[in-house]
């Protein structure tokens, strides 16, 4: 039995294009440094906490032929967080400039996420190892894990495992919280006078590690695209059956961006925007209306199916649901310790829950299905708040929506029908073969990395710019880690974190939306992707999501 499929075997062999800068090779670049920086917010908190590395210059390289230092340097590289297409090439393009630089560097890839610098278990990654996951989706090269890296202890222990590997310089890749992490890392490092570097890679699928410098976080591209293929399938389904309504809910904890480019790349009848349900303050009810306004005029048109799009976090953009889960995030954080409370059976802890809540919150805890106040009760995740992948939206939706339509039935203002199916596509696309955009790109993120380490610099996120624009013409440096960062409250307390970029509801990418919202509703406008093209024109192949592509061009295309 063959051990990879053809199409695995043909990717291995693909050439990652490089951003123009590092075209020529690692030591064939200059680095220039812009003015200083400041943080989005909370300025005075984060230049406090960050002293050592606040403020520092955004970085470019250019095409100059000067040589960088190219004596002897060992890496360590984390994967942190949750799985995003590109991992390996960004890992690939770090190894390959570092052995470019000089053959006797030596990577080193940390187990299992930041718990592995931690606890010292790792491997050298050799030619090898790597050229069996180059293009490649998944992070099994090294695992991955969600383990902070925030405390003395686990800082020491780092730096001894750094120090017995000779290793001058780590890299982590990951999303917001991973490279806060980062920042952190990087700040105790220069601190203690340790001479090892921080460097962080932008990684998300959810597209909320965005600003001027960072155009997209790696990832974001395949996944939107593998879902988008999904969506369409089930599409040309619904519109072959025409017998069903199918809810999709798409992930994205706290940002809508996946669920708004799958939307722009499908045309489906209904999508729902976090940010736009917060902005315009609407209550649950007034979101199973709008959904069942649409359902209810498109059945008594004779058509009875559909598809509605619904972000994973929507819950927590709806006020009235904000304020009551961030209580619960509150209390809960309280009650983890509290004997009584954890001993008590569910029906108990709903009783002690809604007599500490205030009294609407209450009321709407109390309204909700028996199965959706067990899941926002769940365990936290690591950053102390509700699980929210785990809390079945679409489910919700759809019982509320089937009981508005019944009373709008009774009402004589429903004649159709009404069926469902409830889709939730999320680790589908997080381990995706990676499109030729994300190989091209996470390949020059890595390299980036490497000459950001040549470069002396320490607290930055490797930054690859224009890239609406061929690979040649792309613009490689770095941004400061404190840059990007504000505080805000976990687990009961003030912490300094990247902040997230929320889908800007003024923007042209919204707007896009927003102007085909209605004509979507009611007709058949569907468009299906397809798979994702690797082979072929480049207009096909090399294509970047609508997303970037209205951001960066900021004017509506035809969608």
């Amino acid at each position: 039995m063959r051990e990879i499929s053809p199409l695995q075997k043909e990717r291995l062999n693909y050439k990652p294009k490089l951003a123009g800068a590092l075209a020529d090779g690692i030591n064939n670049v200059k680095l220039t440094l812009g003015e200083k920086t400041t943080a989005v917010c909370d300025k005075e908190e984060i230049e406090k906490l960050f002293s050592h590395v606040y403020g520092k210059p955004i970085a470019k390289f250019d095409k100059v032929g000067i040589d960088l230092s190219n004596e002897p340097k060992n890496i360590g590289v984390i994967l942190s967080g949750g799985q995003a297409p590109g991992g390996h090439n960004v890992i690939a393009g770090l190894f390959d400039a570092l052995k470019s630089a000089n053959s006797e560097n030596k990577l080193y890839g940390f187990l299992g996420g930041p718990s592995g610098i931690v606890d010292g278990k790792y491997i050298e990654l050799t030619s090898e190892i790597m050229d069996k996951y180059r293009n490649t989706g998944g992070f099994d090269i090294i695992g991955s894990g969600r383990t902070k890296l925030e405390t003395e202890e686990q800082f020491k222990k780092a730096l001894v495992v750094c120090k017995n590997l000779n290793i001058g310089a780590i890299v982590i890749i990951g999303g917001d919280d991973s490279n806060t992490n980062a920042c952190l890392l990087a700040e105790w490092m220069l601190q203690n006078n340790t001479g090892i570097s921080v460097i962080g890679c932008p990684k998300t699928i959810d597209g909320d590690l965005k600003n001027d410098q960072i155009e997209i976080s790696f990832g974001f591209d395949t996944a939107t695209k593998t879902y988008a293929e999904l969506i369409g399938n089930i599409q040309r389904d619904a519109n072959s059956a025409k017998k069903y309504w199918h809810f999709i809910k798409l992930m994205g904890r706290s940002a809508s961006h996946v669920c708004l480019e799958a939307a722009l790349q499908t045309q489906p009848n209904i999508t729902l925007i976090g940010e736009e349900v917060e902005a315009k303050k609407q209550s649950l009810g007034e979101i199973v209306d709008y959904m069942a306004q649409i359902i209810a005029k498109r059945g008594n048109n004779g058509k009875n199916f559909g598809i509605a799009l619904i972000p994973e976090g929507l819950i927590e953009f709806i006020p009235e649901m904000k304020v009551m889960i961030a209580s619960l995030n509150d209390l809960l954080a309280g009650l983890e310790k509290n004997e009584a409370y954890k001993n008590a059976s569910q029906e108990e802890k709903y009783q002690i829950i809604t007599s500490k809540l205030d009294s609407q919150s209450a009321k709407l805890f109390n309204s909700l299905p028996i199965q959706i106040k067990a899941q926002l009760l769940m365990d936290r995740d690591p950053h102390g708040n509700v699980q929210v992948s785990k809390i079945e939206t679409e489910k919700l939706l759809i019982e509320m929506v089937r009981k508005k339509l019944d009373e709008m039935k009774k009402e004589g203002k429903f004649q159709g029908k009404f069926s469902d199916q409830a889709h939730f596509f999320g680790y589908e696309g997080r381990c995706a073969m990676p499109s030729n955009f994300d190989a091209d790109y996470c390949y020059s993120l890595g390299y980036n990395a490497f000459a950001l380490v040549q470069s002396g610099l320490s607290g930055y996120l490797s930054s690859i710019k224009n890239t609406t624009k061929p690979a040649s013409k792309w613009v490689a440096g770095g941004v400061p880690l404190t840059m990007m960062m504000n505080m805000e409250k976990r687990h009961g307390e003030m912490k300094p974190v990247i902040k997230k970029a929320l889908v800007d509801l003024n923007g042209p990418v919204f707007r896009a939306l927003e102007q085909n919202r209605e004509k979507w509703a009611m007709n058949d406008c569907y468009i299906f992707p397809g798979a994702i093209q690797y082979f072929g024109p480049s207009e096909v192949c090399d294509n970047t999501t609508l997303t970037l592509q209205l951001e960066q061009e900021n004017k509506l295309v035809n969608v």
